[in-house]
């Protein structure tokens, strides 16, 4: 049964650094309109009376229909299967641990579940969004091939993460895997990958490229910069996304090594993909000095509708089993795409959520 299918109504949070948005949905689909509130991340208590106050006018909003859980994310590591929020960097007054999906339960007295945001964006996608799109393209063109992981990254404040692995949200022992801005910076020496693929790091390379200190330019305006919509200076801004996306690439070079799977982009950085994208692939399809490529996949740019065209064609042949008059299938050609989030970050994050926490119902 699809998740549209689904008659679970769910309570949602988008829980971010600034606030926190509200809502309901059904069959994958909000149903109440979105209810916002200041997170307050300084004020531990002043936060938690804000996620009581917001869940609690999503209640009122439903009337007589009935939440059977709450489901949301939060940015960043915690203890996610206990629903313990630890130290989250644009939460300070979390630090020290806070019971708050225990918290929850105790106020509604239904099963509330919390995730990292990026692992609930890549379930979203995985779900609803770029891997089932991908999947119909291969079976409308007779391909048995099917994709069942996706790696799903968050670009915007930070470098965020997710794994789907056949179809099940990867969490890991500790509940963090997809930490993927730990790993380890291409461009900038001895410093984590997340500084160099984020909104500061766009902020960071332009004023480095272009000699121009302007604390007030947004990643919005260097993107205006680059496409010379904006004055500044246009190589400097082109420069700084090319280096965003050069270390993006190598990045998933490790990752797709380690998963092999198809790639989904979201995040507020995701807009300006025509910008970083192109870098982005040259570092995927590059060679080491010794001539081996960095991928045994060959690398197509899902955004670019002639390579979708090409990565979704049916390439399987038909080779005979020796000493027998049967064929089997063969794929001749391992691929794997990279492209934009389908569904819009905050929609697949919420999909996600959702999801999961039908599943925890349904399996419980």
């Amino acid at each position: 049964m699809s998740v549209t299918d689904k008659k679970q109504i769910v309570l949602t949070l988008d829980a971010g650094g600034t606030n926190f948005v509200f809502s309901a949905m059904q069959g994958g689909k909000m149903i109440v309109d979105p209810y916002r509130l200041p997170s307050n991340g300084d004020n531990l208590e002043q936060s938690l009376q804000n996620i009581l106050n917001g869940f609690n006018h999503v209640v009122e909003q439903l009337g007589d229909k009935k939440p059977e859980a709450i489901s949301f994310a939060f940015p960043g590591p915690a203890d996610y299967p206990n629903g313990i929020i630890g130290d989250l960097q644009n939460l300070p007054g979390y630090r020290g641990g806070v019971a708050l999906g225990p918290m929850l339960e105790e106020k509604f007295g239904i099963p509330a579940f919390i995730n990292n945001d990026g692992d609930l964006f890549a379930y979203g996608e995985a779900i609803g969004g770029l891997l089932p799109q991908i999947n119909a393209k291969l079976k409308a063109n007779g391909s048995e091939k099917e994709y069942k992981n996706i790696i799903g990254i968050t670009l915007g404040t930070g470098l965020g993460g997710g794994v789907v692995s056949n179809h099940k949200l990867h969490i890991g022992d500790n509940s963090m895997g997809g930490e993927i801005w730990l790993m380890p910076s291409k461009v900038l020496d001895h410093v984590n990958a997340e500084e160099a693929s984020c909104i500061r790091a766009i902020q960071r390379f332009y004023k480095e490229f272009s000699g121009v200190d302007n604390a007030e330019l947004t990643p919005k305006d260097i993107f205006e910069i680059a496409k010379g919509e904006q004055k500044g200076d246009q190589k400097a801004a082109q420069k700084a996304f090319d280096t965003l996306g050069e270390n993006l690439g190598d990045v998933l070079c490790t990752l797709a090594t380690t998963i092999d799977a198809i790639v989904v982009i979201g995040g507020g950085l995701s807009g300006a993909s025509e910008l970083f994208m192109p870098a982005t692939l040259a570092e995927m399809k590059s060679k080491y000095n010794s001539g081996t490529d960095r991928l045994v996949m060959e690398v197509f740019d899902l955004t670019n509708t002639s390579e979708t065209e090409q990565f979704v064609t049916n390439n399987q042949l038909e080779i005979k089993v020796p000493f027998t008059d049967k064929t089997v299938k063969y794929d001749a050609s391992p691929k794997i795409g990279v492209g934009i989030s389908v569904l819009g970050t905050s929609e697949a994050i919420s999909l996600g959520a959702y999801a999961f926490a039908v599943d925890q119902l349904e399996n419980k």
